[in-house]
């Protein structure tokens, strides 16, 4: 994947680009007109002496491979985007972000990054950003290297009164838009009044899942994120958040819910003790 960065046609706005343009040697200064070339042939001449039909092979080569790697990376995104819109975003992120990365599956977070700090289309869906980032977390989770074994907690142990130990394979995430939704029959122009609360896990299978959630799991989640404690604990401040007239209750339904969630390996176990 090669880097890229705002060149411009013309070398005073190319030197512009790269301060030390001048310095370099001729046939370095041919090297960067070139990659500008190949990042977007109709905004870059490509330099003299180098054969239109070899350069046109070259630039289809390098954009189809990024293309593609984002549409099957995105496919709900690509689904749902126009065709010329779609080409018309990828070629501006090809054209103009500079990654920072070669590694391919790394080609979707340098994407959100660009939809996060450059992308300033107004005719976007504006549930763009999110629906990316959603998408961008199943790739993510299912390329991480972490391994769920026995040694990162006890799998047998009481939830309740120890200490719930979350995958870190896990993710607890809240968007404004219901981003799991969304496709070509579903587009929303506004969000919904709540937030939606989804966990995007990877099993012991290896399989990527998600689960929506209601706002106690989410902020049971968060606690144990921020705030370990075990399992009773936990459900008896969150009781106590709620001001809910029987505490009991919300303690007994969170029992239930951790122990749905050590069946999908969303919670491992709980914390081993230290001998």
């Amino acid at each position: 994947f090669i880097t890229s960065t705002n060149f411009k046609q013309n070398i005073s706005l190319l030197s512009a680009a790269v301060p030390a343009l001048k310095k370099l040697k001729p046939f370095q200064r041919t090297q960067y007109r070139f990659t500008a070339h190949l990042r977007d042939p109709k905004k870059n001449r490509a330099p003299a002496g180098l054969e239109a039909r070899r350069l046109k092979i070259y630039a289809d080569l390098f954009y189809n491979n990024v293309e593609g790697f984002l549409a099957s990376g995105f496919p709900v995104l690509r689904a749902i985007t126009p065709e010329a819109r779609w080409h018309a975003m990828v070629r501006d992120f090809f054209s103009r972000h500079r990654s920072h990365t070669p590694l391919f599956h790394r080609i979707t977070e340098e994407f959100l990054d660009y939809l996060e700090h450059e992308r300033r289309e107004r005719s976007d869906p504006p549930f763009l950003r999110e629906l990316a980032h959603y998408e961008w977390v199943e790739l993510a989770l299912s390329v991480a290297e972490e391994k769920l074994t026995p040694k990162l907690a006890d799998p047998n142990g009481d939830l309740m009164a120890d200490i719930p130990a979350v995958s870190p394979l896990a993710w607890t995430l809240s968007y404004a838009f219901p981003v799991h939704r969304i496709g070509p029959d579903y587009q929303p122009k506004q969000p919904p009044a709540l937030p939606t609360y989804l966990i995007v896990y990877r099993n012991r299978a290896d399989a990527v899942k998600f689960m929506e959630v209601n706002t106690v799991t989410a902020r049971l989640l968060q606690l144990l994120a921020d705030k370990p404690a075990s399992g009773r604990t936990l459900l008896t401040r969150i009781a106590r958040e709620l001001k809910h007239p029987r505490p009991e209750a919300v303690v007994a339904e969170g029992e239930r819910i951790l122990l749905d969630l050590r069946k999908k390996d969303i919670i491992m176990g709980t914390l081993r003790k230290k001998k």
